[in-house]
């Protein structure tokens, strides 16, 4: 890399939700920080997909930063109602959203605009892809990008997500493939509308699933989940999407048609999705200037509803680390790490228990158990 002569006291990598809310709640400390995403505008690509907002974690991380009630503006009337239902049609289970659970639904695109709206103009810089990052002593970083530019920084957070540029030098743990791979679908109609509710819907059976939600928009977003090696994915021409289609029916065949709709009546094309996981309980030595957050961290199934509600959370203890230990990085770091590490492993054993409890043998009836406790 060349000689660099910008530097930022705090650098992230990353403008998912969980380094846009360190780099919200610094904010609000006080503190500046440079964020740094791949993606050439915040208007790239669709963000996508409803979120479960937990009380004591994703909610506790947007009070930090000042904008939970902001963030009830968003709330999606009748989100937190469930269905559960068999592979027969059968509805096992159905909840209300009777308004008072403590998980609220909101947009992942609404959520996300919220926080990047929260910030000064230029925090993010957009079409920033790193790609080389060299220690110089210190805790000190010199980090380089694809476009050629490059600068210094005394502390580097890695918020960049599943496979992390950042993470390596912290550790050696890749992703591992969890055994499930996710086709995702979009559906314009009434028909879907209705059978799906106003929340999350969940039809399970034989190791096979189909989750899904409305959009604030009435659309039906799904997750046709299936138990797969990791190369099937690859054998399906995903370009070819009525081909897409039967081959994924195929593993259907047993399914109510209601169900298979939900697949066969997609608008638009499918995207397949293989579901990786980092190990439980993922943790590293202390490193002198870098840390992680988010996916980076601790990447885990979707299956608790864990991921994004962790990611706001890291991002907001360790702004409040930060704010807390003025001058003294790896104290801050130290102190948000030793929080880390406990936190986040519990919640990724919670979302692999659920991955196993509901893609093993009688998923559906002990997920039912579970909720009607």
């Amino acid at each position: 890399m060349s000689a660099t002569t910008n530097h930022h006291p705090i650098a992230v990598i990353g403008a998912g939700l969980g380094g846009l809310t360190l780099a919200r709640v610094l904010h609000t400390r006080g503190i500046p920080a440079a964020v740094f995403e791949l993606e050439p505008s915040r208007q790239a690509r669709t963000q996508g997909g409803m979120l479960d907002i937990h009380e004591e974690s994703g909610q506790r991380a947007l009070r930090a930063a000042g904008l939970h009630q902001d963030f009830r503006a968003l709330v999606h009337p009748g989100g937190e109602a469930m269905r559960l239902v068999a592979p027969d049609g059968t509805v096992r289970l159905a909840e209300p959203d009777d308004g008072t659970g403590g998980r609220p639904e909101v947009d992942r695109g609404q959520l996300r605009d919220l926080l990047l709206d929260s910030l000064p103009e230029g925090t993010v810089r957009w079409g920033s892809k790193l790609t080389a990052v060299r220690a110089l002593g210190g805790g000190r970083h010199e980090l380089g990008f694809a476009d050629g530019s490059n600068c210094t920084t005394g502390l580097l957070v890695g918020a960049d997500g599943a496979w992390s540029r950042v993470r390596p030098l912290l550790s050696a743990a890749v992703p591992e493939y969890t055994g499930i791979s996710f086709v995702e679908s979009d559906l314009h109609d009434a028909e879907a509308a209705a059978l799906v509710g106003s929340g999350f819907f969940i039809a399970l059976g034989g190791g096979r699933g189909i989750l899904a939600h409305q959009e604030t928009d009435g659309s039906v977003h799904a997750y046709t989940a299936l138990t797969v090696d990791q190369e099937w994915l690859a054998a399906v021409d995903f370009t070819d999407t009525e081909a897409a289609k039967r081959a994924v029916l195929a593993r259907f065949e047993d399914w109510a048609p209601e169900l298979r709709a939900l697949v066969g009546r997609a608008a638009g094309g499918l995207t397949p999705r293989h579901i990786f996981a980092l190990p439980v309980g993922h943790r590293w030595e202390r490193v002198p200037g870098v840390t992680l957050l988010g996916d980076a961290a601790h990447l885990m199934s979707p299956f608790a509803g864990e991921g994004a509600n962790h990611a706001m959370l890291d991002g907001a203890e360790l702004a409040g680390a930060i704010a807390d230990h003025p001058g003294d990085v790896e104290g801050a770091l130290a102190a948000y790490e030793a929080a880390l590490f406990p936190r986040s492993a519990a919640g990724a054993a919670d979302s692999a228990e659920s991955l196993a409890l509901m893609f093993g043998p009688d998923g559906l009836d002990r997920l039912v158990a579970r909720f009607a406790e």
